[in-house]
């Protein structure tokens, strides 16, 4: 990793430093327009008690809490983005077409994407604006909606500057640039909350003590969280026209990975668990409001049961859209290979359907112990709540850093395989 930011930095690489650059310089457009209150809102005026929504607060840098033009981030797009692609699963036979037709279709379906993203923007920010914004008019409520509609788009197209111009992909890295912003502000709370100067010599060895084994747990986290994006499990595949035993051979596999599904069935499992509350919010019953924080809220033993079976069911369902058995095993006998040891055709997709459920089942209890560990922290510590261990945050943040680093790699390889060439035709 050292030698890769090493040969990043050398002077022959000034075009990936530019793009290097301009990525830092738009997250920090980013991370102004947050600091920017929508025109028209008090702060007097603002509810302050976020609930369901500190998820979307956290992802977008604290923009949420303070009601800024970035309020709402790109959570709208990427909204969007999933329900596009599930509708594209064979339920709308338009979409699904589109899925086939290579790029041109591709570009179709980010189109309708960006389309859908800002009607749910304006969606969502006119039920936030009447849900946090007292004493406004239905005529300012339209214009604050307007203006968070409005900062969706600057920041979907800043990220598309990002992705064309700079270094990875410009919408994860600004939902990872708004969680990483609120990280030195939880650890500056921590630190204050458990060590006390006014207190005894032992009492603040003691809270020194606590901070630092918070530090080493959210750091053990961060490494259990990259082994679990990285790991996978590799079936081998031999071909019929091919021998892996020849001199030189290299063995041929299918990689599964752990965690297929990603943040999907977390970010799925907070907006079914976070519906009701959105409801009673919007209608202002206090019976429903009553009943939800009694036993729908994640902070409930019934609410974080009810989280746990929504992240498990949307784990399997979503890695088994992505990964589908029949076709895998149709493809893999159109190809001439088979898994050694496997009959072609249904004992194949037996065997690949028993073993993404059994990684899946792994995987997505892997997600559900990171995923609930905010929430049992909340339950069981006195810590203010900002200040958190795990979460789907972290899982983002690793999940972009891996893929963004992957990128940086590659294009130093290619580069220096450019540069290789060159020399040897010099020669």
């Amino acid at each position: 990793m050292f030698a890769t930011f090493k040969q990043m930095f050398n002077r022959k690489n000034k075009d990936l430093q530019k793009k290097v650059l301009f990525t830092f310089a738009a997250l920090f457009i980013f991370k102004l327009g947050t600091a920017i209150i929508v025109p028209g809102i008090d702060k007097d005026s603002l509810t302050g008690n976020l609930g369901f929504l500190e998820l979307l607060n956290a992802m977008g840098g604290g923009a949420m809490e303070k009601f800024s033009i970035f309020a709402l981030g790109v959570m709208p797009y990427i909204t969007a983005s999933i329900i596009i692609q599930l509708l594209a699963m064979d339920i709308v036979p338009y979409l699904t077409e589109l899925s086939k037709q290579g790029i041109s279709g591709r570009n179709k379906m980010n189109q309708i994407t960006r389309v859908v993203g800002i009607i749910l923007a304006f969606i969502q920010g006119y039920i936030y604006s009447f849900t946090y914004v007292s004493g406004s008019s239905p005529i300012q409520y339209l214009e604050f909606a307007l203006v968070l509609t409005a900062g969706t788009s600057f920041l979907l197209w800043l990220g598309d500057q990002i992705s064309a111009k700079g270094i990875g992909n410009g919408i994860s890295l600004i939902i990872m640039a708004g969680i990483i912003a609120n990280l030195p502000n939880m650890f500056y709370t921590a630190w204050n909350t458990l060590v006390d100067f006014s207190g005894t010599t032992q009492s603040i060895a003691l809270g020194i003590t606590m901070f630092t084994l918070f530090v080493i747990f959210y750091i053990a986290i961060v490494l259990g969280i990259v082994y679990e994006e990285t790991a996978e499990r590799r079936i081998p595949i031999q071909y019929a026209n091919k021998s892996s035993n020849s001199y030189g051979g290299q063995q041929s596999y299918i990689p599964f990975r752990l965690n297929s599904a990603g943040v999907i069935p977390v970010i799925f499992a907070s907006a079914i668990i976070s519906i009701p509350s959105i409801i009673a919010s919007f209608i202002k019953n206090d019976a429903m409001t009553i009943f939800i924080n009694k036993w729908i809220v994640m902070t409930t033993p019934t609410g974080l049961l009810l989280y746990v079976l929504c992240i498990f069911g949307f784990a399997y369902f979503y890695t088994f859209i992505q990964l589908k058995p029949d076709e895998l095993a149709d493809n893999l006998n159109k190809n001439g290979g088979f898994i050694p040891g496997v009959r072609p055709g249904e004992e194949t997709v037996e065997y690949i359907t028993k073993v993404i459920k059994k990684i899946t089942f792994v995987g997505a209890f892997a997600l559900t112990i990171i995923a609930a560990l905010p929430v049992l922290f909340g339950m069981f510590s006195n810590m203010p709540a900002s200040v958190t261990i795990g979460g789907t945050g972290l899982l983002i943040v690793v999940g972009v850093a891996l893929e963004t680093y992957k990128q940086i790699e590659s294009q130093l390889v290619s580069r220096s395989y450019t540069r290789g060439r060159r020399r040897r035709w010099k020669i």
